[in-house]
Parts: C-alpha cells; structure tokens; sequence
C-alpha cells in the first residue's frame, strides 16, 4: 500500500502516517498536529525507530473530531478536551472517580456543571484576547 507518487498518499506499514501525509489529510498545519498532541493526551502518534510521528486511522478520525470540536462547534481547547474525556467514559479530574448521583449532581447538575466550566473557559479566552489590547 505503499506508494510514493507526487499528490498520492504514502502508507507506512499498516495504515500508518507520516505527519505530513495527516496535514494534507486533515487541511491542517503540521505545528498544530504537535501542539495539539501536548493539548490533548489521548491523542499519541507512535514514534518510528527513526523518531518520526506515525498516526493510525484512530488517530486521524481523533484529530478530525478535535478539528470539528474548535473548528465548527466553537469549543475551547480545554472544553473540546473535557467533552472528549466525558465521552471516552473517562474519570474526571477532582472527582474522586465518583459518580454523579454520589457527588449530589443529577443530570441537570451535570448540564449545570458543564455549561459553568465551559463559560469559564470562554471567559478566560475573552480575557485573554482583551489583555491584548
């Protein structure tokens, strides 16, 4: 499957990709696919023996998820963050591993939580785009 044709895609073994081949893939910058790994832990390309970042198609169906969360549904990056976390069924942090209904939260109190958080984080962004100035 590998071919090495100008405009073709190159697959390493397996369904592997180099970061070039994810940037034109995902219309996205190569330093975002970096920065964008120290933003979100659960996205981790492995290392090839010659250090170069090899994604697996999970890995690109992740990305293009986060691209969809900042991009077309305005979400933060601490925000796309948690709602992927919330997703994967992972504990948040500061819970104790402690289901909703044990820390007093019902599903409105979840929502309630959810929506304060993410206005904190907008809050913060704003902030930070009127220090600026």
């Amino acid at each position: 499957m590998a071919s090495k044709g100008p405009g073709t895609q190159t697959a390493i073994a397996e369904d592997l990709y180099r970061i070039g081949e994810v940037s034109r893939m995902t219309e996205l910058k190569p330093f975002v696919l970096r920065y964008w790994e120290t933003e979100f832990p659960m996205l981790e390309p492995v290392k090839s023996d010659s250090g170069h970042r090899l994604y697996r198609q999970e890995d690109v169906d992740l990305i293009l998820k986060i691209k969809r969360l900042l991009y077309d549904e305005g979400f933060t990056i601490a925000g796309a963050r948690r709602h992927l976390r919330e997703q994967s069924g992972e504990i948040e942090p500061g819970t104790n591993g402690a289901p909703a209904h044990a820390r007093g939260e019902g599903a409105a109190g979840l929502l309630s939580r959810k929506m304060l958080l993410d206005l904190r984080d907008s809050l913060r962004a704003f902030l930070t785009l009127l220090e600026r100035r």
